[in-house]
């Protein structure tokens, strides 16, 4: 019905090109974090990007690390964090989630400053296989 043609023109023409398309992957994989489990993401909205983010020239190992370090963070805000509930589950009675939710900010804050200095350096995620890929001649 055109779906993917759609998905694939606003992906494409957004402002800013790669860096846009990248830009609006990551907030939309993360504002679908808040909501959805990781396997839900990973069927739905990755087949849509990769493919898109192939044509666009982008290093399909690198956007995959981006997308796990970007849900990792997502599970570990709120409004649902999931992540947050499991660890409110086995704390001790006195600690209330409000003191787990201040908790996770400098957790946050070092994912979220680790997602930028990936994406400003792709070098740090792909230098390991690249350099396998020249040892076996590839």
């Amino acid at each position: 019905m055109g779906g993917d043609r759609l998905v694939l023109d606003v992906m494409t023409n957004l402002p800013g090109g790669t860096l846009g398309f990248l830009i609006a992957s990551m907030l939309l994989i993360f504002l679908l974090g808040f909501f959805l489990d990781f396997l839900q993401i990973c069927f739905i909205v990755v087949p849509i990007l990769a493919p898109i983010a192939a044509g666009m020239g982008v290093d399909l190992l690198w956007l995959a690390v981006l997308i796990a370090i970007n849900l990792q963070t997502s599970f570990l805000t709120p409004p649902f964090g999931f992540s947050l509930f499991y660890l409110k589950a086995v704390a001790p009675k006195e600690i209330r989630i409000q003191h787990i939710y201040q908790g996770i900010i400098p957790f946050i804050s070092i994912q979220v400053g680790t997602i930028v200095l990936l994406c400003l350096f792709p070098a740090l995620i792909t230098w390991l296989p690249d350099l396998m890929d020249r040892m076996q001649g590839l």
